[in-house]
């Protein structure tokens, strides 16, 4: 049984990393902290300050599935050793197929729950925000942008987050001008946070009577949810508020009322738009929100404590730099320029197969 000899050798290997991650963890530690936190719950008077009850119970149950999730590898890989053992007590080759599979399997969970430890900052376990602008390229770009936003709604969906368009801007040619999304779900910002930058796209221009090859652009900016209980100040004078009739998709009521908001926020130039609730209200008060959130994170990223601090043009540091390529001719490449991760299959990529790039930044830490 030459194939179980070789899983038979990485094992050891695996074993090796399988305890690097334990360490890595802190797992007595963590199963301190969480012993600590369910006494403190299961006090009488644990409710009393319910917004601080609520941020106990959401870092409780972080720490928690940080403990059964490695409890879980540590019970995949003994079993994995059980099958080993099993087969050669039988000499049942039979058995080999089954332990290569669940090795296997064993291996990419490890990898997974490895990727979803460095979700440890500030925001990271938060919903997010994912705004898609159309740059240079005309009604390429604008097809792009389209593009660039089924993608991340099919990634959105392979890993079961939800997802909201709060505002599209369509083009009357082709794609659209920008798109705003919600997605909602533990660890959401953390995962999409690193998508922030220009996309570019290498193809054959399907605008093009001439079928010559095109060069366009695509800036994605994302932002974490806010929690309600972070204040942040905005002095009403501070922004401009014009509402507009919505368009595109939406039914009857589309078309018919200004209901349609646009928050210009002055200092700083962030424009926020929100048309696809059903009232002017709703639309008013989501732009708020994600106002706010671009405030707080630029706030923080500036190291700023007073918004009143922030000047300049927000939507330029939206574009940034070139972080990856789509190039679909003259061959077919999918490249990230900050870690040099490759994939040759760009329709899988554009299906929402993200997870290598997602990956190799957050590995970055």
């Amino acid at each position: 049984m030459i194939e179980l000899d070789q899983i038979k050798y990485e094992l050891n290997d695996a074993r090796t990393a399988l305890k690097a991650f334990e360490e890595s963890l802190g797992l007595e530690v963590l199963r301190a902290q969480f012993d600590e936190m369910k006494q403190k719950s299961e006090q009488a008077n644990f409710w009393e300050d319910h917004e601080s009850a609520q941020k106990l119970l959401k870092e409780k149950k972080i720490v928690e599935e940080r403990i059964s999730g490695y409890e879980g590898l540590a019970q995949e890989f003994e079993d994995v050793e059980i099958m080993i053992s099993l087969a050669e007590e039988e000499d049942d080759e039979s058995l080999v197929s089954e332990i290569k599979s669940g090795y296997d399997q064993w291996k990419k969970n490890l990898e997974a729950l490895r990727i979803k430890t460095l979700l440890d900052g500030e925001y990271d376990a938060n919903s997010a925000y994912l705004e898609i602008n159309a740059g240079a390229g005309g009604t390429d770009a604008q097809d792009w942008a389209e593009m660039l936003l089924r993608m991340y709604l099919r990634w959105a969906e392979r890993h079961r987050y939800k997802t909201k368009i709060l505002d599209l801007q369509d083009d009357t040619v082709a794609g659209i001008k920008s798109a705003r999304v919600f997605v909602s779900g533990e660890n959401a910002y953390g995962y999409l946070k690193n998508e922030q930058g220009v996309h570019r796209i290498v193809r054959i221009s399907p605008f093009d009577s001439s079928a010559r090859r095109h060069t366009s652009f695509a800036s994605v900016a994302v932002t974490p949810e806010i929690d309600d209980d972070i204040n942040i100040e905005i002095n009403p004078e501070d922004i401009r508020i014009d509402t507009y009739r919505s368009s595109g998709a939406g039914g009857q009521h589309v078309n018919k009322t200004d209901s349609a908001i646009r928050i210009t926020h002055l200092p700083t130039n962030i424009v926020v738009t929100c048309q696809n609730e059903r009232s002017q209200h709703q639309n008013k008060e989501v732009a708020m929100r994600v106002l706010k959130s671009r405030l707080y994170e630029l706030a923080k990223r500036e190291q700023k404590e007073n918004l009143d601090e922030l000047k300049g043009d927000y939507g330029q540091i939206a574009w940034g730099s070139q972080i990856r390529s789509y190039v679909f001719h003259p061959y077919s490449l999918v490249k990230d320029h900050r870690t040099d991760a490759e994939n040759g299959n760009v329709q899988a990529v554009m299906d929402g197969e993200l997870d290598l790039f997602i990956n190799e930044m957050l590995k970055r830490k």
